[in-house]
């Protein structure tokens, strides 16, 4: 495949650029310190994560709001826990958490480099269903703000991925065509086949190893890309 007429590259920062895990490990440890919750941080993260991840399939189909997810991730993995919180100290931790998060600026391994190699031959965007106040705040504290021409939030462009009309909104923005784009992301449904849909290119940042049920190019590592750029 002749990657030679590429000129956009469109991320995902989430899981794709920005290290989720790890900075949402040290946003509980700070903030389950700050409120006296006696909690085992790794028993934590190990019932959160999964939780986490349903509910954001569930918001990215419009199953649940913004605020149902904040609180709902919390409350369903403390009962998982049988740790007893009240629905205002939940509330309070699901708020403390959003303003901590920002605050840890860990990226995924090789993500500086590929975006140093990256940035002076392509016009470099992210397209993310994370939340507006919050995704700029993280790409400033780690670092990475100044590599990108613009950023596409699901809440800026009314939809999440992979609909259609938020493709429709970043290429806009980018003044770029789908044939000379390419989308970079770790989720299959939204980013890989939403952007597959919308005519792009796409390469899958198959970090955990899962087995795509389409084919598409697809990385482990994100130095990998210099293989196809």
């Amino acid at each position: 495949m002749d990657w030679n007429n590429i000129t956009h590259i469109f991320f995902d920062l989430d899981h794709t650029l920005w290290d989720f895990e790890r900075n949402s490990a040290l946003a509980f440890r700070d903030i389950f310190e700050k409120h006296e919750i006696e909690l085992d941080l790794e028993a934590f993260q190990k019932i959160y994560k999964p939780i986490n991840f349903k509910y954001w399939e569930l918001y990215r189909n419009n199953s649940v709001s913004k605020e149902a997810l904040r609180y709902g991730r919390l409350k369903d993995s403390f009962d998982s826990l049988q740790f007893e919180a009240t629905d205002a100290t939940i509330n309070l931790l699901a708020e403390d958490y959003i303003h901590y998060l920002p605050n840890n600026n860990h990226l995924l391994e090789g993500s500086l480099e590929v975006l140093d190699y990256l940035f002076p031959k392509y016009q470099l965007h992210i397209i993310t269903n994370g939340f507006e106040e919050v995704q700029q705040r993280k790409m400033k504290s780690s670092g990475i703000w100044p590599y990108f021409s613009t950023i596409t939030t699901s809440e800026e462009a009314g939809v999440k991925k992979p609909h259609p009309q938020i493709f429709e909104k970043a290429l806009s923005k980018s003044r770029a065509l789908p044939a000379e784009s390419v989308m970079i992301g770790d989720n299959l449904e939204a980013d890989i086949i939403g952007a597959h849909q919308f005519g792009l290119r796409t390469i899958f940042l198959n970090s955990e190893k899962e087995q795509p049920a389409v084919e598409f190019p697809q990385i482990q590592k994100l130095k990998e890309l210099r293989n196809y750029l």
